[in-house]
């Protein structure tokens, strides 16, 4: 028999690697796991951004004064001028002009109420600054736009 070198890996060499890919694998996996819990995170807020933007947009375009024969009831529906919206919020989900629920929104709500205030941000303009909040599943934004007379 002849002696020759062998070749291949002593049993410590193959532990410590087997080890050190462990402690790799584990890594990568864990940020992995954070990175995919946290995938959903962005959808709900673009949804949350989504329901503010509508309202706020819904808001902007009725009239600026109440009309002189304008509805002062708490029918969205009917509301005709931006002062209607002043405390406007939902506790049950989002819910269209007519009242009735919008699917899939049950776990968002405008909450604290809309606010609409007369300011001096934009000076010799006769403006109301409205602000619309939404929270949604562990999201909360607030959206502030301006309506002008002129």
């Amino acid at each position: 028999m002849t002696s020759g070198h062998q070749r291949g890996f002593t049993l410590t060499e193959l532990i410590i690697f087997i080890v050190v890919v462990g402690i790799g694998i584990t890594g990568v996996l864990s940020v992995m796991d954070n990175i995919i819990k946290s995938s959903a995170d962005p959808m709900v807020r673009k949804q949350t951004i989504a329901i503010a933007e509508s309202l706020l947009e819904e808001i902007s375009l009725k009239a600026y004064a109440n009309p002189t024969d304008g509805y002062t009831g708490h029918d969205r529906a009917q509301f005709d001028d931006i002062s209607d919206y002043v405390g406007y919020s939902t506790s049950t989900g989002i819910v269209d002009v007519l009242g009735a629920s919008v699917t899939g929104l049950g776990n968002y709500n405008i909450s604290p109420p809309v606010s609409v205030v007369p300011t001096s941000d934009l000076p010799g303009v006769s403006a109301r600054k409205i602000t619309v909040f939404v929270t949604g599943p562990g999201d909360s934004i607030s959206l502030t736009g301006y309506r002008s007379n002129d």
